[in-house]
């Protein structure tokens, strides 16, 4: 008899462990994360603004994630992003979370090491450096559209123009393979009544965006 309560405690030990090992937390991860200046048209100086992204992964999806902290630690800022407040989008099958509107109360964001940090509701976190740059390599680009004819004044190695509606609603892109040339040799879909320029810089994570002008 005690033998068999031996082994019946000995049995319900490595069930119990074995729960416990199933049930155990994981830290979610961060494979990939950048900051992207983007320069917006503007008078007498473009204008400056930043979007911070990251890959996230975690055993239990984005859903079980609650909140990203985004650090420059030399500077001492800091930025808190919750999930019912990040951006989220699909590219190339991978999902990414993240904000567009990064800033600073005074200058640009200062360049160096930041510090990005994933927490789920679980209270696990990981986190991951990377540098950031901010360094322009061109001058901003132009767009003009007369006479059924578009012309874009562009150093950029990726240039695209922005397909928007009456109401200004985003309708489509186009990749330029031709800094100019026929409007009506870009397909653009009926719906589109105004375009803007969006030149981009990959390598270097910084983009230029223009005013929209008409297509009429």
């Amino acid at each position: 008899m005690v033998l068999k309560r031996i082994l019946q405690a000995a049995f319900f030990i490595v069930i119990l462990a074995f729960l416990s090992i199933s049930c155990s937390r994981t830290k979610p991860e961060i494979v990939f994360g950048f900051i992207q200046l983007v320069l917006y048209q503007g008078n007498p100086e473009p204008l400056e603004r930043f979007s911070f992204f990251i890959i996230p992964e975690d055993d239990d999806g984005i859903e079980n994630l609650e909140e990203i902290f985004l650090y420059h630690d030399r500077e001492q800022l800091r930025w808190h992003i919750k999930h019912d407040e990040w951006v989220k989008y699909t590219h190339e099958r991978r999902e990414w979370i993240g904000s567009r509107g990064i800033a600073v109360r005074e200058g640009g964001l200062p360049k160096g090491v930041y510090r990005a940090v994933l927490v789920n509701k679980g209270g696990e976190s990981s986190e991951r450096n990377f540098t950031f740059d901010g360094t322009v390599h061109y001058p901003f680009p132009e767009l003009s559209v007369s006479g059924g004819m578009y012309t874009v004044n562009s150093e950029w190695p990726v240039n695209r123009l922005i397909g928007y509606d009456r109401n200004g609603n985003y309708i489509m892109t186009v990749v330029l393979d031709s800094l100019s040339g026929n409007i009506s040799q870009l397909r653009l879909t009926s719906a589109v009544r105004t375009v803007a320029l969006w030149a981009e810089d990959e390598d270097n994570f910084c983009s230029a965006f223009t005013n929209a002008v008409s297509v009429n």
